[in-house]
């Protein structure tokens, strides 16, 4: 589901960037591609990093992704850590999703 959604924002963020300068459209509306490469940067991030920021927000895990099957982590410190990685991931995604955009907004 990461990948996809990776996939997915990468595809929204070329198109919509496309038709912004087919269009010729005003520099402050290429702006609205930082949302497509947020999704982007968060799905490969999450992927690359073999983690997931919504499970570490709850302090969750997942061993059996066939039958759904849901654990917590019981430990607060490695509830503590799981949550510094989710921030992280949350800021490298916003970091490049903000390039992604001053880019598109400079050009």
């Amino acid at each position: 589901m990461r990948v996809r959604a990776g996939w997915t924002g990468l595809i929204a963020t070329i198109v919509i960037g496309a038709c912004l300068f087919l269009f010729n459209a005003p520099a402050w509306t290429r702006v609205l591609l930082f949302l497509p490469a947020f999704i982007a940067a968060i799905g490969f991030l999450q992927t690359g990093m073999h983690f997931c920021v919504a499970f570490a927000s709850k302090g969750l895990f997942n061993m059996d992704h066939a039958r759904g099957v849901t654990e917590s982590v019981d430990k607060a410190e490695f509830r503590k850590a799981d949550q510094k990685k989710a921030v992280r991931i949350w800021v490298y995604a916003f970091l490049i999703a903000l390039l992604v955009a001053y880019i598109a907004f400079i050009i």
